[in-house]
């Protein structure tokens, strides 16, 4: 059974990130719910809750408006398209782009804290 989790917890999943200089908020999911198809959240108790392949989604969608400056039009384009879920193995597309950019982040993050460790050393965790 695929792990769903609250609204609340998925803006502090997506705001996680340092780089980003503008925080998703609430009303924001709301919006990008109406405007993409992709994102249906499943309703229990009036309460949103996200699967693991919405959250993928959801980080998409910010990337591509975030970072590659598409507009929503162009990131529904993108979205829609049959080629973008084949193109995993093309290095110049968009999805490729993702993956880049996510493993970048993902390292410089791993590289920042192999710093904080190497200068401040292993801190007590009792």
């Amino acid at each position: 059974m695929p792990k769903f989790i609250k609204i609340g917890e998925l803006i502090k999943l997506l705001n996680s990130s340092k780089e980003s200089k503008k925080k998703i908020s609430s009303h924001n999911l709301r919006f990008w719910e109406k405007q993409f198809k992709q994102i249906k959240p499943k309703k229990i108790n009036n309460q949103r809750y996200y699967s693991s392949k919405q959250i993928d989604i959801l980080k998409l969608i910010i990337f591509l408006l975030k970072e590659k400056r598409l507009t929503i039009s162009g990131v529904k384009n993108e979205l829609n398209s049959n080629n973008y879920k084949l193109d995993d193995y093309n290095s110049l597309s968009l999805k490729a782009d993702y993956y880049r950019f996510n493993l970048k982040k993902k390292s410089k993050k791993i590289l920042y804290k192999l710093k904080r460790l190497k200068k401040y050393g292993k801190k007590d965790t009792y």
